[in-house]
């Protein structure tokens, strides 16, 4: 369900928040387009400050496991990286699907340690936007369809205060993977 309590650029604005903080850069010089390694000098673990920070903005869990990894625990080793280090034909459709035109430099075969490059700011708040549009329709506490947000990051249940129950980011991603395999057959 497409959640229309937090807008795509607050999830911009926070994550251009969490990555300067991060890295000490002012967060009005950060674009969307930026890739928070080659363009900002993020180091991976970085990367793991920034999920912390967007976890705490928005009372979310980010994945811990990049989709590669995902893909070799569901699919079996070999799956997405072949023995060289290097992205199957497989690894790279399922790749395509998930990061639409951000993928074009993507290629079978490529080294999987040029992935991580990849990842730009649009990517980091895509994820956060996925993890948001989880959102269940009914309060599980007490079963109302009221949510509300007055901060502009967290949401609550309008009639019992419960805190909004997010799917976890690495759930979520094996539920894609799923749903992708099921209906474009490549695994």
């Amino acid at each position: 369900m497409r959640q229309e309590l937090i807008k795509d650029d607050r999830v911009v604005q926070e994550v251009k928040k969490a990555i300067g903080e991060t890295l000490n850069i002012d967060a009005v010089s950060i674009s969307a387009d930026h890739s928070l390694i080659k363009d900002l000098g993020a180091e991976s673990l970085d990367f793991l400050d920034i999920n912390y920070r967007l976890e705490q903005a928005f009372g979310i869990k980010m994945a811990r496991h990049f989709i590669l990894e995902h893909i070799e625990e569901m699919f079996g080793e070999g799956a997405a990286i072949d023995p060289n280090g290097q992205l199957t034909e497989k690894a790279v459709k399922i790749m395509k699907l998930r990061l639409g035109e951000n993928s074009a430099a993507l290629e079978p075969g490529m080294d999987m340690d040029q992935v991580p490059a990849m990842i730009t700011v649009a990517t980091m708040a895509r994820g956060v936007m996925d993890i948001l549009d989880s959102l269940p329709v009914k309060c599980a506490n007490c079963g109302a369809s009221s949510w509300k947000s007055e901060d502009g990051t967290h949401v609550v249940c309008s009639a019992c205060s419960e805190e909004a129950p997010y799917m976890d980011g690495d759930d979520l991603i094996r539920e894609w993977l799923t749903s992708a395999q099921e209906s474009h057959g490549i695994f």
